[in-house]
């Protein structure tokens, strides 16, 4: 017989310890009742935009301490989060959406927590990443994960001449700016034939999901709005639906 559900000691944040939360990519359904609790209990949130993640909490009925972790602040506030956490204090870190450390700031302040030999829980939850793998149909077997390539065309073109014979599914992000590029370098670079799989603004209102040969995805993304994030997955060379 499985043990039984949560003790619910996992509900409660512990003192001295940094909590890795993940927050909904679109819909605050996907919140899971352990973050939601974590979030609520917690001394200190460490977060990428205090409004966003302000006005969350706010839907959520809940009023927590914020400080300000992001890319421009990362290094500095890494050191003064885990001096807070070597003091006892209980920290959870998130990020505007999706689970913070993939391509969001998170790295520092657990590799901080670690140096200092603190304790750092993942609360696991959504994820643009594994939400796109999960329902491409594509290959998940193995993947490399690349997060946001260089906004250069050549430098987006070298990687994938890089990784054209690459054995496994290749997963990406892309923003609104550049997917039109992107989807035309790949066509360029791996052929019109290579089967792709495209995620656009998951979980939310205009959520959409293309999947074939580079060539019809690239036509269907160009008939409608390009407006918001987008989940990039390129198939082996060998693979075809």
């Amino acid at each position: 017989m499985s043990e039984p559900a949560a003790t619910n000691a996992s509900l409660t944040p512990l003192p001295g310890h940094l909590y890795v939360v993940a927050t909904p990519i679109g819909n605050l359904a996907d919140l899971t009742e352990r973050a939601l609790s974590i979030l609520s209990k917690v001394d200190l949130v460490a977060c990428e935009d205090t409004r966003t993640t302000g006005s969350m909490l706010t839907r959520l009925g809940l009023r927590r301490e914020l400080v300000a972790y992001h890319d421009h602040n990362e290094t500095a506030a890494a050191e003064r989060l885990a001096e807070e956490i070597t003091a006892g204090k209980s920290v959870a870190i998130v990020c505007d959406a999706g689970t913070p450390a993939l391509s969001d700031p998170g790295f520092r302040l657990t590799r901080a927590c670690h140096r200092r030999k603190l304790p750092v829980v993942p609360v696991p939850g959504p994820s643009a990443l594994t939400a796109a793998l999960s329902a491409s149909g594509l290959p998940t077997n193995g993947f490399l994960y690349a997060g946001f390539l260089a906004p250069k065309t050549a430098a987006r073109q070298k990687f994938l001449t890089k990784y054209q014979d690459f054995e496994y599914t290749l997963a990406l992000y892309e923003s609104c700016h550049r997917i039109a590029k992107f989807s035309a370098d790949i066509i360029a670079v791996l052929g019109p034939d290579r089967v792709i799989f495209v995620a656009k603004e998951i979980t939310k209102i205009h959520e959409k999901f293309l999947v074939g040969t580079a060539q019809d995805v690239n036509d269907r993304l160009l008939s409608m709005s390009l407006k918001g994030e987008f989940v990039v997955l390129i198939a082996p060379a060998s693979f075809s639906l």
